[in-house]
């Protein structure tokens, strides 16, 4: 369901702290302490939790969503943005859900929304789903943006804004432009955040799905990039040559799973 500017329903406008107050409303009254001390633990103490773990969560998104709609293109940065605002981390979560519903209606101004979720409260469990779900949708739409944006966040002193620029085109395969991602990758090659070097070997080992023999020939021609990065570059090649016909899982909390994975369950 999509409304037009919260249109009146059941005989209350809808305005953007109504809309967020029904938001609060419905996740409010499923507050669990216990469950948020080890959720909190899992982000490593970035950010408090309500302690509602993923599938209620997404019950109750799914719940919101059929109850009072999407906020239509003139709502959402005012919506998205009083959310982002909010010290519980499950608001960001519900952010990411009204993004990701809204996003075949991406305009070319909304790169700047979505530069904002991954400079403010960054940590990997949502810039890796903005970076993977929305960044690189964004970038399907309007080709002609990626170069810009992504020349942007390198020069950026901004790690979650590069890693970004390496992930953002997760799960492309065949359709992933392989100058830009090289490039991307050389860029940050010699980093020594732990997140950046993850992230590169990510995105890697995702191509090499699609072209191992071009993943490999990268890797050994660039003995700049750190251990971490060329063993998780190489895993799903060096898997299926010891074991044909397997893939490597991507289990590890720190730079691999995304938005939709990582909540305790």
């Amino acid at each position: 369901m999509l409304w037009s500017s919260f249109t009146e329903k059941d005989g209350w406008p809808l305005t953007t702290e109504t809309y967020v107050q029904q938001i609060v409303s419905m996740l409010e009254p499923h507050r669990n302490e216990v469950n948020a001390v080890p959720m909190q633990a899992y982000m490593k103490d970035q950010f408090p939790f309500l302690g509602i773990r993923t599938p209620e969560r997404r019950r109750l998104t799914r719940q919101i969503f059929n109850d009072i709609g999407i906020p239509d293109a003139n709502d959402l940065r005012a919506v998205i943005l009083r959310l982002w605002d909010m010290p519980q981390r499950e608001y960001q979560y519900v952010s990411l859900s009204i993004l990701d519903k809204f996003k075949t209606r991406f305009s070319v101004y909304h790169i700047e929304l979505l530069e904002y979720t991954i400079s403010h409260k960054s940590w990997w469990d949502t810039v890796d789903d903005i970076a993977s779900h929305l960044v690189g949708h964004y970038f399907t739409l309007f080709p002609e943006q990626m170069t810009t944006y992504l020349a942007k966040w390198l020069s950026a002193n901004n790690m979650w804004l590069q890693r970004t620029a390496i992930l953002c085109q997760l799960g492309w395969k065949g359709r992933t432009n392989e100058n830009i991602l090289y490039d991307t990758i050389e860029k940050c090659s010699r980093s020594k955040e732990f997140f950046i070097r993850k992230a590169i070997g990510w995105a890697l080992r995702e191509y090499s799905k699609t072209n191992p023999s071009s993943v490999r020939a990268y890797v050994e021609s660039h003995p700049e990039l750190s251990g971490l990065s060329r063993r998780e570059a190489l895993k799903v090649i060096e898997r299926s040559i010891d074991s044909p016909g397997t893939e490597s899982s991507d289990d590890d909390p720190w730079g691999t799973p995304h938005v939709r994975q990582i909540v305790p369950k």
